[in-house]
């Protein structure tokens, strides 16, 4: 299991074999043992394999061709709304609609997330995770129906690869790890750690066709620009409002 999480790679070119139901309710049943907070299982996970339904979700992935062309995309979610009912059932008063049960859920929904893509994997399936969930949230609660106490937090596309690419660069365990406690980056050190990174030959391709001058300008002026982070995160503010979770 370790070799094939370190040498994993993520998939956006999938083969035209179908997951089947069975599958794929395998993966989803060794996904749900993940860890949970308090045993709650405060997450859901919408299925959506319909080919017409898959190409009405993309816009709000920013037409990410996975979407569309994985037989299945997975969206996990925040959820509280069947935790609540339970509790209202069962004579019990929830007292969840607040930022920390938000946090709660959502870390939930990740690990359970995280947790099917390994049993994906184990099983010969390739995953891409989607980091657009969370900027287009309103759309998506739209799109799902989804009702007030859940929010989707992250999305998965799932199918058999058509091909092994490359794995992407990671940065060195010592750039993650720190021993008893947190220790900060000299400037000496950030030189270090980013090094290898920015001296691929596929990241410096990626500076001179964005018209940069370093790799960390592509990410601050490129593709994860202030004014997108700021914009989204008002949308995501009102998405968690809206849904009961700022009361």
């Amino acid at each position: 299991m370790i070799d094939l999480l370190k040498n994993r790679t993520t998939i956006r070119s999938y083969s035209s074999e179908d997951v089947s139901d069975e599958l794929l309710n395998e993966v989803l049943e060794a996904g749900v043992r993940a860890s949970t907070t308090g045993n709650m299982q405060v997450y859901s996970i919408v299925v959506t394999r319909d080919n017409e339904r898959k190409k009405a979700l993309a816009p709000f992935h920013f037409n990410q061709p996975m979407v569309v062309n994985a037989p299945v995309t997975l969206t996990f979610c925040a959820d509280f709304n069947r935790f609540n009912k339970w509790c209202k059932h069962r004579n019990a008063e929830p007292g969840y609609d607040n930022f920390l049960s938000f946090m709660t859920a959502a870390i939930d929904a990740l690990l359970v997330a995280q947790t099917v893509c390994v049993a994906a994997e184990a099983k010969g399936l390739g995953i891409c995770y989607l980091g657009t969930t969370t900027y287009l949230a309103d759309k998506i609660i739209d799109f799902l129906k989804l009702p007030k106490g859940v929010v989707p937090v992250t999305t998965v596309t799932l199918g058999f690869p058509a091909d092994q690419p490359k794995q992407v660069d990671r940065l060195p365990l010592e750039a993650i790890v720190h021993q008893e406690e947190y220790t900060d980056y000299t400037k000496e050190a950030i030189d270090s750690l980013y090094k290898e990174k920015e001296s691929l030959p596929e990241n410096k391709v990626f500076v001179e066709e964005n018209g940069k001058e370093t790799l960390a300008q592509v990410f601050t002026d490129v593709r994860y620009k202030k004014a997108d982070n700021e914009h989204f995160s008002t949308v995501l503010l009102e998405v968690l409002r809206k849904q009961g979770f700022l009361n």
